[in-house]
Order: structure tokens, then sequence, then C-alpha cells
């Protein structure tokens, strides 16, 4: 079966997305409506400036390339490409609606909490770029747990190893970039950590209905 979250991960993948939500709506309502890095971003970097000078700021730039609108097709048209060359299409699905609601769910976001960094227009609780990248690795982690046919704890060691790397990597990208305050990047991790183990179990329930219809069909038509 091409499921996206065997039943094995199931109940901890779901408990991380529980998990995940609080911690969004609860950075989100801690910082709702400012536009100053709080005391946990200045701790950790000032984040309201280039923290990053060449060549480690092309890295950043690079990197930053990826989520946006560009690079984020094209991550896309290969994602999908690889999961249907694998004969993966529910996994394909996973990645334009998974990421798609991720994304989307981020931009939501922004405007109900209202935090802001550069001035009013710019909207940055949660990163949307850490989101994107975070749930694009969840994804191929995910699809590579199901074909290696890890257990519960090799399989959620891995697919929370990707989406840790991932959101890292981006999150580092934002902050040194200075687009957003470190809590946005958590809050933007935290959105993809929540959005796509939801999103796995519905395309997995309507797709097992799907086939299970299909299947009835055949039945009776083989009477």
């Amino acid at each position: 079966m091409d499921r996206l979250l065997p039943p094995a991960l199931r109940a901890w993948l779901g408990l991380v997305a529980g998990l995940a939500a609080l911690v969004v709506v609860a950075v989100g309502g801690l910082y709702a409506g400012h536009s100053e890095p709080g005391r946990v971003d200045r701790w950790i970097v000032e984040p309201t400036a280039d923290s990053v000078r060449p060549p480690w700021r092309y890295v950043a730039l690079a990197t930053d390339f990826l989520a946006e609108p560009v690079g984020a097709a094209m991550l896309i048209v290969a994602a999908v490409t690889g999961c249907l060359l694998l004969r993966r299409p529910r996994a394909a699905v996973l990645v334009v609606v998974g990421v798609g609601m991720t994304v989307g769910t981020a931009r939501l976001l922004k405007h109900l909490v209202g935090r802001t960094i550069h001035g009013p227009g710019n909207l940055s609780y949660p990163s949307g770029h850490t989101a994107f990248l975070t749930a694009l690795a969840l994804v191929v982690a995910l699809l590579a747990t199901g074909r290696l046919g890890l257990g519960r704890t090799a399989g959620t060691s891995l697919v929370l190893g990707v989406a840790l790397v991932a959101g890292a990597a981006m999150g580092w990208a934002q902050v040194a970039l200075g687009a957003h305050y470190p809590t946005d990047v958590l809050g933007g991790w935290c959105t993809a950590l929540a959005v796509i183990p939801a999103t796995a179990w519905l395309v997995d329930r309507i797709a097992d209905r799907q086939a299970d219809r299909m299947a009835d069909a055949g039945r009776r038509a083989g009477r």
C-alpha cells in the first residue's frame, strides 16, 4: 500500500504535529503586533541587520533562493517528478497539496499575528521560507521512510532529523540576511511540522476510501 504515514509512525508524528501547533499558537500570541525583536531573539542574534559577510553571505542567499518563487517551483517540479518516477502518486499529491497548505497557513498566520520587521509592511511571523523548505523535506523523508520500510524509532528519527536540518539551514539564512527574527523561524518550522503530518493522514484517508470504492465496484462488476 502506497501509504504516506506508516501505522508505526502515525501516533508519534501526530503527537509532534499537535505540539508543533501549540508552539505556533503560543509564540504567535506572544509576539502578536510586535515590531521589535524579543528577548529570545536578542539572546540568539541581533536579527535586524545582516550578521554574515562573504563568503557565507553567498551561501545564505543561495539557500534563501530555494524558497523564492523560481527556486521553489524548481524544487516542487523535481520532487513531483521524482515521486512519479518512483510510482508514489500519493507522495506527489502531498508535495503539491501539503507544501501548498503549509505555505498558505504561514501566510494566513502572518496576517493574523501581525508581527513586522523592517517596517509596517513586512509581516514576519512565521517564516514562510522556513515553512516551505521544512515541509518539502518532511515529504521527502516520509517517502524515504516508506521505501526503506523503517520502523517507529528509525522512521521517526529520520523524519524529524531531516526536518531539523532543512529548518535549521533555511532559518539560519533568514536570520543571517536580516529577513526574520529567530522566533519567526521557529514558528515556520513548527508550522510545517503541524501541517504536513495532518495533510499526509488526510491524503491517505481519501486515497484509501477511493481504493476501497474501486475494489467494491470491481467485485460487483465481476459477479
